[in-house]
């Protein structure tokens, strides 16, 4: 007997999305208090659909349950970067290969190419980006793999939020993105894992160059 996984009620859909724009655009800075009654009070809503909102958002990594410290925004430094952007080097590259020998549409990553150049502000911009590194490794055939990316996406989002409130560098990273869709839709699927490996790993390089274990 199989179960389907259980629709998430309205109004915490809406509270979730809500915060997680916060979050994504640095109204909430990385460190700050959520308080469920304070929350509820600015949504309109009761503190239920709050509490069950946190409790996804720490399921995946953007914000931090403490039995002392309460609700927080997880906080960004370079050993929280290194061990998402590990995860991703690891997997993500591979993934992308196995789409490609797939022969497997791409329209979705062009699709967000196209979103993340149009977007108004970073969450939209960091949410275009993830949804196009999603499309790169989504149809690569194994469910489990694309799976555990998907658990560190929220994360790599947060990371690349507060990286470009330093340093605005988005640009070079769509040209990146552009150059390895290219090289995807032209069928080299080795060339295209090494233009994503790389460009993974120098955005942490970028971002954190005081860190100097490095990825």
């Amino acid at each position: 007997m199989t179960f389907a996984p259980t629709p998430i009620p309205s109004r915490t859909q809406y509270v979730l999305e809500a915060i997680k724009h916060r979050i994504l655009t640095g109204q909430l800075s990385p460190g700050q208090a959520l308080v469920e009654a304070d929350l509820a009070a600015q949504f309109g809503v009761s503190k239920t659909p709050v509490r069950e909102a946190l409790k996804t958002l720490a399921g995946t990594g953007l914000v931090v349950m403490s039995q002392y410290k309460g609700v927080t925004v997880r906080t960004v430094d370079a050993a929280m970067a290194r061990e998402v952007y590990d995860v991703r080097l690891l997997l993500e590259p591979e993934a992308l290969r196995r789409t490609i020998t797939l022969e497997a549409s791409l329209a979705a990553a062009s699709e967000a190419l196209e979103r993340a150049e149009d977007a108004q502000d970073r969450a939209d911009r960091s949410l275009a980006n993830r949804d196009f590194h999603r499309a790169l490794y989504l149809p690569c055939g194994n469910p489990l793999l694309a799976r555990m990316l998907d658990e560190v996406r929220d994360q790599a989002a947060l990371v690349s939020t507060v990286a470009w409130a330093a340093d605005p560098s988005w640009e070079r990273e769509a040209h990146e993105h552009q150059e390895i869709l290219r090289v995807a839709l032209a069928g080299d699927a080795q060339e295209a894992g090494r233009l994503l490996h790389a460009h993974i790993a120098d955005f942490v390089r970028r971002a954190f160059p005081d860190d100097q274990e490095g990825l």
